[in-house]
């Protein structure tokens, strides 16, 4: 893909910067940078949307038709690498960046016209009921079951690694509706809402000591069958389709980059053997082949995003990018430690907070250091291990 601007562009970009110099505030900053999970602190994240959309910029992908912006790969290219570099709160946006572009193909014009507006505007917040206990890589092994009893169904059993749910107002889930044929065949997509009678959410915190993850228990939930996107046991035909954009919808590139660029910052203030890190052969060494790993994820992210400028989706060449952006990230944040050094090992999640008054046990960029290297363990698992990614690329990609 050629990346050298057009006037527009570099317009377009003059603009963005503009945006967040003017309304990306000092605490939603600071909560970005002290951000060790998948999404900033929620009340924050709430203001950033409540901004993005009164842009018109929540929803770059979306098509005008359904109130998105409509950006070109290029202007969503923009916009993530200034966000990363101004430190913008990363969104819990599952709604948006998943359930969104499946409503929009499988939903039902009634589903596009209720569920939509409510995406955008942040008034329905969402999680995901895929995995399951013993179902998780191996997910058409689900056993949540969805019966039928009049118009709606009645669902029982429970899902795990459930992230947000304790902020969720409705779950997009897949249930188990026949249990005749391959397993793949019997599995329905719907949507629960959260407040519905029968719905119990327990918390689950990580090393990090983050509550980011819960487990979710369906006991008689009924749900209506017009709440089911597409048809009935087809919902694995759905459930890949959203998976292409969990995989391959992170901006993997610009992440890195900004990660990279922290890395460097302490890198360059902690001091070794009477000079500082960075200077420190072994460590510069590693420090070039992470930014080469780096510079070769934003090349195959580029790739990627002039072939979907021309064919749409990612289909499976989303994997490609879920491995290799996965397991960099991690690369990163091992760095991240190595730098730290004995800083990284003081357990202070007060200091995490936004806003507090904490004063930290060394330097303040370090805080989140230790935390960030826990929670980007379980990358490679989620939306697929890189055991599971591989084989897609092996056998869909390579043709092997």
């Amino acid at each position: 893909m050629e990346m050298g601007m057009t006037a527009a562009d570099a317009a377009f970009r003059n603009d963005v910067r503009a945006f967040f110099d003017e309304k990306l505030t000092d605490d939603m900053r600071e909560a970005s940078n002290l951000t060790s999970g998948v999404f900033a602190e929620m009340e924050i994240g709430r203001r950033w949307h409540k901004v993005l959309y009164q842009q018109g910029w929540i929803a770059p992908s979306w098509p005008a038709e359904h109130g998105g912006a409509d950006w070109t790969p290029m202007q969503r290219y923009i916009y993530d690498s200034e966000a990363g570099a101004a430190g913008a709160p990363r969104l819990f946006s599952m709604g948006l960046r998943m359930v969104g572009p499946v409503v929009m193909k499988f939903g039902d014009d009634e589903q596009k016209e209720f569920y939509l507006p409510r995406i955008r505007s942040g008034e329905d917040v969402w999680c995901q009921g895929y995995s399951e206990p013993g179902s998780g890589s191996d997910l058409a092994s689900l056993q949540t079951r969805a019966i039928v009893d009049g118009d709606d169904y009645v669902v029982n059993g429970t899902k795990i690694w459930t992230t947000g749910a304790q902020y969720a107002s409705r779950m997009f889930c897949l249930v188990r509706t026949s249990t005749e044929g391959k397993p793949q065949e019997g599995i329905s997509f719907i949507l629960i809402d959260m407040d519905t009678p029968g719905i119990t959410i327990e918390p689950i915190l990580t090393l990090a000591g983050d509550h980011e993850v819960n487990q979710v228990f369906l006991d008689d939930v009924r749900v209506p069958i017009k709440n089911r996107v597409g048809p009935e046991n087809d919902g694995w035909t759905v459930a890949k389709y959203l998976l292409e954009f969990e995989r391959g919808g992170a901006a993997y590139a610009t992440t890195l980059a900004a990660g990279l660029e922290k890395l460097r910052a302490i890198a360059e203030a902690e001091r070794t053997g009477g000079g500082r890190l960075i200077d420190d052969n072994a460590f510069a060494a590693k420090l070039a082949a992470v930014e080469v790993r780096q510079r070769a994820v934003q090349a195959t992210e580029h790739r990627i995003m002039s072939d979907i400028a021309q064919r749409g989706p990612p289909g499976p060449a989303s994997s490609i990018m879920k491995v290799l952006g996965s397991e960099t990230n991690q690369w990163i944040s091992e760095l991240a430690v190595e730098a730290t050094q004995y800083y990284a090992a003081p357990y202070q999640p007060e200091a995490r907070v936004p806003g507090n008054n904490v004063e930290p046990i060394g330097p303040a960029a370090t805080v989140p250091v230790m935390p960030k290297y826990l929670n980007f363990r379980a990358a490679t698992i989620y939306a697929g291990s890189s055991e599971v990614q591989r084989n897609i690329m092996a056998k869909l990609v390579l043709g092997l």
